[in-house]
């Protein structure tokens, strides 16, 4: 068995009009009456749900809540970790220069250290002369 789509009656009926009523159930009452269309029915639908992605799509990548996607930021993370613990180890070995620094110019101070003086004397080479 073999069905056809006819696009022209699909059309038809997409474009057939519909009334929604809205009625007081104590007065029998029309509140609201809507005429629609599947049409109509449907972009409308499309439209909430477009919005609605778009809403939950800015308010993630907007705000903090990205940092709770798992993986979101595993590279930044990693690069500033390792920006972190190359700053550290350099401030750390700073401070090992500066500490001994102070401890050698404390013990100068003191006169813990004695000086021994160089009494050799520097011979200083003197230039040749090039004859032509």
């Amino acid at each position: 068995m073999k069905v056809k789509l006819d696009t022209a009656a699909t059309f038809k009926r997409l474009r057939n009009r519909y009334r929604l009523l809205v009625m007081n159930d104590d007065t029998y009452e029309e509140v609201v009456t809507f005429k629609l269309t599947r049409l109509s029915v449907y972009v409308v639908l499309s439209m909430v749900f477009v919005l609605l992605i778009g809403v939950t799509v800015s308010l993630i990548i907007f705000t903090p809540l990205k940092y709770y996607i798992p993986g979101y930021d595993e590279l930044k993370i990693g690069r500033e970790y390792k920006q972190l613990k190359f700053r550290t180890d350099s401030l750390e070995l700073q401070t090992q220069y500066q500490a001994q620094y102070i401890d050698g110019l404390q013990k100068v101070l003191k006169g813990e250290v004695a000086f021994k003086i160089d009494t050799t004397s520097i011979v200083v080479p003197q230039e040749e002369i090039i004859g032509n």
